[in-house]
């Protein structure tokens, strides 16, 4: 019976999985923390670890490092709220079988659990490799401006602003600039703002000598540095603080970076391309994001529809997701049940183009025919709740309903917060100043499933 450690600072997550992992005969044991895993990894030996990447006391990186010393047969696979292609390159380098992404599916964890066991089992076969998704454009009228926008911008070395929702591509579009600048063949590099640790983000960006703080064991490159010659892509760049953001207009003005704790200028050519999910001049107007900044960046503006803006574009991203899922998992589904796509036109799509990607891969995943049929469809989207018809009838008509708006803005503000905390619910219950059973009640009475 194969033995699997679950490391994660949630507790329902860990729940779930150990009960779940449990009824498919595996034997489990769970840890809440680096610290906690470590010592367990000491006194046990696993067949596999699912490791949160985000955890309180220690990263998903520096835990595989461990983990391959520890217990150097164990298979690893990392949880991550936020599909970031390169920390996923970064995690297989460092060993890790894979990751996936939240919200977890229990028959995609488990597909991918046997899939890394089998694969201990025959050592010769190759090891997986994480390639970034092609970049394609819709057929609505939005998404062919978008195509002309990156085709004007993208020769020159023009900063860009890339605005749109979670989950509208902004990384694919950055990157589609960067592929058709002069500056292809060298490194684009993308940072996560909204993921950095406020006293780390400095030294991210800009790298920090030997000894310049408590921890700094080795000199480090930062992205700048990284990425110089080729084009930086900083993603929420609002969540940035005020500290870095000064230091950040320095290093666009001179054109240079100095690491913290050093004393040499360094000289970098890099172009800058910065997305949000908020309007960054209402940020300036509140004080939260530097105007002089804000004007450095904003050299030309890139603006990504949501896409139940676009419905043309649902069915063309919908069959290069299932080409893509079918590849990943092995299967050859060949397209979609007519009532299928009406359903899917049809839905909200909070999460844009990621969610509709977690939503094909699971139909592929559950699909046991040639092409996906209603069965195959979350819950959410076979039976849209009450709120979602709200914004397309009863806004337009009734002004006096207040109460339903006020609903779908609280229900999109949970949804952004649990995005924006990896949907770790003790997080997001503190960044929206409620308790935990609150957060519940209202996920339960908004159909939010995790």
């Amino acid at each position: 019976m194969n033995k699997i450690l679950i490391i994660d600072d949630d507790q329902d997550i860990r729940l779930l999985l150990d009960r779940f992992l449990s009824k498919n005969g595996f034997t489990t044991e769970t840890a809440s923390n680096g610290e906690s895993a470590i010592d367990l990894l000491k006194q046990h030996v696993f067949d596999l670890v699912l490791c949160d990447f985000k955890l309180p006391d220690i990263t998903g990186l520096e835990l595989i490092q461990k983990i391959k010393i520890l217990n150097p047969n164990a298979s690893v696979i990392i949880i991550t709220g936020y599909s970031d292609v390169k920390v996923a390159v970064k995690t297989i380098k460092l060993g890790a079988y894979d990751y996936v992404t939240k919200p977890l599916y229990p028959d995609e964890i488990l597909l991918t659990i046997k899939q890394a066991l089998s694969s201990k089992s025959q050592p010769d076969k190759p090891k997986k490799v994480v390639r970034r998704k092609s970049f394609i454009i819709g057929e609505s009228p939005q998404s062919k401006q978008v195509l002309q926008h990156i085709k004007l911008i993208a020769p020159t070395d023009m900063s860009v602003i890339i605005q749109g929702e979670t989950g509208t591509g902004k990384e694919f579009v950055a990157n589609e600039i960067h592929n058709h600048s002069k500056r292809k063949d060298k490194p684009f590099i993308a940072i996560d703002c909204g993921a950095l640790p406020r006293e780390l983000a400095g030294s991210e960006l800009f790298g920090h000598v030997k000894g310049a703080f408590t921890g700094a064991l080795n000199e480090k490159t930062g992205s700048f540095e990284s990425a110089n010659g080729g084009t930086l892509f900083l993603d929420e760049i609002g969540n940035l603080s005020y500290e870095n953001q000064v230091k950040l207009l320095r290093v666009i003005q001179e054109r240079k970076i100095k690491k913290i704790g050093g004393t040499k200028d360094i000289p970098i050519d890099v172009r800058l391309i910065v997305a949000t999910n908020e309007n960054l001049s209402e940020a300036v107007k509140r004080g939260d994001f530097r105007e002089d900044l804000y004007h450095r960046f904003n050299e030309f503006r890139i603006e990504l529809a949501p896409l139940r803006e676009r419905k043309l574009d649902i069915k063309v991203f919908s069959q290069h997701f299932l080409e893509l899922s079918n590849n990943e998992l092995d299967k050859d589904v060949q397209g979609f049940e007519p009532d299928v796509l009406s359903k899917m036109k049809d839905y909200y799509w909070h999460g844009n183009l990621r969610e509709l990607y977690n939503v094909v891969k699971r139909a592929v995943l559950l699909c046991q025919t040639n092409t996906i049929t209603f069965e195959c469809l979350p819950e959410e989207i076979k039976s849209p709740v009450f709120l979602d018809n709200l914004r397309s009838d009863t806004l337009a008509d009734e002004p006096a309903n207040l109460k339903s708006v006020s609903k779908i803005a609280e229900r999109d503000a949970i949804i952004s917060v649990l995005e924006k905390t990896g949907y770790n619910k003790t997080k997001a219950a503190d960044v929206l100043n409620i308790d935990r059973k609150t957060l519940y009640n209202k996920m339960k009475s908004y159909n939010i499933d995790l």
